[in-house]
């Protein structure tokens, strides 16, 4: 089985996801940024944009309005301060 990722996306209002997925891609402040299994952990504030979230074949994609996004060797958390699902 391949490796896969932890992703927790957060609001203010509510865990908008969590759960294993292959791939994130989000809107960095210095640049759009993607994040695989075993990435090196870093953090950066967001401005705003998609993050899309692949798993399996799918891709889902919520709006970010600002944040910030947390890689450590437990996978990705992404605090935003308004996120909605498109």
């Amino acid at each position: 089985m391949a490796a896969k990722l932890h992703f927790s996306l957060v609001s203010p209002e509510r865990e908008l996801f969590s759960g294993e997925v292959d791939q994130v891609d989000a809107p960095g402040a210095e640049g759009d940024f993607g994040v695989l299994p075993g990435h090196a952990p870093f953090m950066t504030a967001l401005r705003e944009g998609p993050v899309r979230v692949f798993s399996g074949g799918a891709t889902t994609t919520y709006d970010v309005q600002g944040g910030f996004a947390d890689v450590t060797p437990a996978g990705l958390t992404i605090l935003a301060e308004r996120a909605t699902e498109v």
